[in-house]
């Protein structure tokens, strides 16, 4: 794995809309099928097809920057009260509160952080999934949202906190659902305030308002096994 993991020299975040790059699509997709697979999901919401169709979907799509070969990505779904957010398929028929509070902030603009993968290639850098929520909430502003949700994993939800997220303990147990099998957790997350992140710690903050100065931009980082790789962040496209 580590031979493979150093061929990785260079990894590009590139943000579109996910109707004007259905190719595009369809490699995040993928890529994110086979992640699942490995552990064994196969009934997720957010890897559900329908996204591609809905016109306030965005995707961050993460790729080898030499190959090009899709490695991770993540989607931001604005709220729309016609498509229903994955978090609300998630978790609403266990708890039908979700409904009303996304309701509640739709019309001041909200949507949710989902769908968010990374291959083993790029796990083993250590260098993606930190990277690739910061980029989310970035773009998330140029999408006129004020506020977010999110559905954390224990594994990275030490990284949702970091962004500027906190559990909705009203929700479930303190937040937390038997999802997406009744061996596995996730906590509903929400960021009541991505544009000014009062609650995000750095240096998360400050990357998230440098890259919305910065919409392309590069940064150079030594990954966990000691190689060099260059983040190319690309939020131009909106």
């Amino acid at each position: 794995m580590e031979g493979h993991n150093s061929e990785i020299k260079r990894i590009n975040f590139t943000a579109f809309r996910a109707i004007d790059d259905r190719e595009a699509c369809i490699n995040f997709m993928d890529g994110h099928r086979r992640v699942l697979e490995i552990f064994g999901i196969t009934q997720i919401t957010s890897a559900k097809a329908d996204w591609i169709l809905n016109p306030d979907v965005y995707v961050m799509l993460v790729t080898d920057g030499d190959t090009g070969k899709a490695v991770g990505g993540g989607r931001i779904h604005r709220a729309n009260r016609i498509n229903r957010l994955p978090i609300e398929d998630a978790v609403g028929y266990m708890d039908e509160k979700i409904y009303q509070m996304v309701d509640d902030y739709t019309d001041g603009g909200t949507g949710e952080v989902a769908g968010v993968w990374n291959s083993f290639e790029v796990a083993g850098l250590g260098v993606g999934s930190n990277h690739l929520s910061t980029a989310c909430v970035a773009y998330a502003q140029f999408m006129n949202l004020k506020t977010l949700f999110g559905l954390a994993a224990p594994a990275t939800y030490r990284n949702v906190v970091r962004g500027g997220f906190e559990p909705v303990k009203e929700l479930g147990n303190n937040g937390k659902f038997y999802y997406p099998k009744d061996d596995m957790t996730a906590t509903v997350m929400f960021n009541h305030d991505i544009v000014n992140l009062p609650l995000a710690l750095e240096p998360e903050k400050t990357n998230i308002l440098t890259m919305r100065n910065d919409i392309v931009q590069t940064k150079q980082v030594v990954s966990k096994i000691g190689t060099d790789v260059t983040l190319v962040f690309d939020l131009s496209r909106i």
